[in-house]
């Protein structure tokens, strides 16, 4: 039997005028900006008349750590609103926009996939509202206000050596990661080194999703630092003047997208920061606006537990005051069987043994997301090739951890696939047993909120860190940052810093190569090992099969 490709599904969807879609959830027309006919920004003085309204419940879709086998984390999600919405309740989902390089690249889109899907998956997966070139541009205009509050005299006295605030574009391109600009003679400026990184590596990126509104929005631009003088003292966003502009570009990118899924159900797909450099999670003020307007929300955070979940907890639900109901983790029996050491090639043979050996990775994420206080299910995303026995194995086991694993099949089935999973999350959620804590607390020390991230969800034996990276920890808590979360910028494939050790490893070093401050955003970065701010191509990038047929329809997105 031939399945029909992703973009092949999404075109045979049976769309509703998004005016439609909003009405589910007591939106008005007027309320809506239309970007075409199937997807709108949510306007922002509807957004606020909605502030005294309870909220509904919280639901967050995580992972094991994700392998080349697939997990399936945004096509859960989708499917379990779906699987909500099915059983009679009112859902809404809560997803990150999909960003051009790894569109282009390897990973592909992000509007889940098979059954599972959100539409337009060609609009959202290339430019859908323009929101990732506004974020472009805002950070690109102040690149440009640097450089000319330099060549213009310089009266804030920045160190050109000490410029830290690099270009950013929505593309995966190696040869950028490091370049020298200003070159060409006085006209042009004073030459120096810098780089790009990609869009969603941008501090702006994390600032929009963690803004409650505009105001907070340009206050936090004003906080970023971008530069230091000779003497080290920070050079701020607003110091240069240009947080005003920045958020005039920012002010539509500000409204949250709704859009459908295929079976007709509301979907917010808003922001998208990088889940290594940033927290990797939609937007607050999308999920906020869902929790008014739906008495149940399903969101995701990228990668898997050890990174998008915990930044969820200790970042995002911290700064906005969220509190998960319930938390379902995603795994697949082909993984298990990759994390119990089986290669690619041989995951079609049934191969009871690895999938039990696989298991102590998903056993680790269970146990950590249920130190939150937050009550745990694991949904198993079903493959064709997956056996009884297999499955069995993997339920068997997560029932001797105390929790539950369902079987779900909502990639083929959509929300008809989950329906069970849909009713023990509602269960959960409505039962009443989360009691939300965070991990740490804001006055526990910087070094020590890095060493209690790596000891208790990485099952690491120390933390290392030279003496310049300790020094720099001490000074940001001395001037006023001590109180800011953590976030752990490490490989998204290990519990480790080294992507190839899988399962669960105990008593690991993982080393902080370097320390960052975004201070804007709102939270300290934290360099572990080797990661990549601008990611490079493939050698054969998905871009060599993306073209228009002889129907002028867009083939090759996935």
């Amino acid at each position: 039997m031939a399945f029909k490709t992703d973009i092949e599904i999404a075109r045979a969807a049976q769309k509703k005028p998004i005016q439609e879609i909003g009405a589910k959830l007591g939106i008005p027309t007027e309320a809506l900006l239309p970007y075409g006919h199937d997807k709108a920004k949510v306007g922002q003085e509807f957004i606020t008349s909605l502030k005294d309204r309870p909220d509904g419940k919280l639901i967050l879709v995580t992972a094991i750590n994700p392998t080349p086998a697939g997990e399936g984390k945004t096509t859960t999600t989708v499917g379990l609103g779906d699987g909500l919405n099915r059983i009679g309740k009112k859902a809404a989902v809560c997803i990150r926009e999909a960003s051009l390089g790894p569109n282009f690249g390897m990973k592909g889109g992000a509007a889940g996939g098979g059954y599972a899907q959100v539409v337009p998956m060609e609009d959202m997966n290339l430019h859908f509202t323009g929101d990732f070139h506004a974020i472009t541009s805002a950070h690109n205009l102040l690149s440009a206000m640097i450089d000319n509050h330099i060549y213009w005299g310089n009266s804030l006295g920045i160190d050109e050596r000490r410029v830290t605030w690099r270009r950013v574009m929505d593309m995966n391109d190696r040869a950028l990661r490091d370049v020298v600009v200003s070159l060409g003679g006085v006209a042009n400026g004073f030459p120096r080194q810098t780089g790009f990184d990609i869009t969603v590596a941008s501090e702006v990126m994390a600032i929009l999703c963690l803004a409650s509104d505009l105001a907070d929005l340009e206050r936090r631009l004003g906080d970023m630092i971008v530069a230091y003088t000779r003497d080290k003292a920070p050079i701020y966003c607003r110091d240069l003047k240009a947080d005003g502009a920045m958020t005039v570009l920012l002010k539509d990118a500000m409204q949250p997208n709704l859009v459908q899924t295929l079976e007709n159900n509301p979907a917010f797909v808003h922001g998208g920061p990088f889940a290594n450099i940033a927290h990797g999670c939609n937007s607050v003020i999308a999920t906020r606006t869902a929790l008014k307007l739906a008495d149940y929300v399903v969101t995701e955070a990228g990668f898997g537990a050890d990174l998008g979940a915990e930044k969820f907890m200790n970042i995002k639900c911290r700064k906005a005051g969220l509190a998960p109901a319930a938390v379902v983790i995603v795994a697949t029996v082909r993984a298990m069987k990759m994390n119990g050491g089986v290669a690619k090639a041989d995951l079609g043979a049934e191969n009871v043994a690895a999938v039990k050996a696989g298991c102590a990775n998903l056993g680790r994420h269970i146990e950590n997301v249920a130190g939150f206080g937050v009550p745990v299910v694991v949904g198993i995303n079903h493959f064709a090739g997956d056996t009884e026995a297999e499955i069995a194995a993997v339920k068997d086991y997560v029932a001797a951890l105390g929790s539950e694993a369902i079987l779900c099949r909502h990639w083929a089935e959509g929300g008809a696939g989950i329906e069970e999973l849909a009713r023990r999350v509602a269960e959960l959620a409505d039962g009443g047993g989360a009691a939300f804590k965070t991990l740490y607390p804001d006055e526990m020390g910087l070094m020590e909120k890095i060493e209690t991230i790596a000891t208790r969800i990485y099952r690491a034996g120390s933390v290392t860190a030279d003496a310049g990276v300790r020094a720099q920890l001490k000074a940001w808590e001395e001037a006023g940052y001590g109180h800011l979360p953590v976030c752990m910028a490490k490989t998204q494939y290990s519990f480790s810093t080294d992507p190839n050790l899988r399962g669960a490893p105990e008593g690991h070093v993982i080393p902080v190569r370097e320390v960052r401050l975004s201070a804007g955003a709102g939270f300290v970065v934290a360099i572990c090992g080797e990661i990549m701010t601008m990611p490079g191509l493939p050698r054969v990038p998905a871009s060599e099969t993306i073209r228009l047929n002889a129907a002028g329809l867009i083939e090759g997105l996935f």
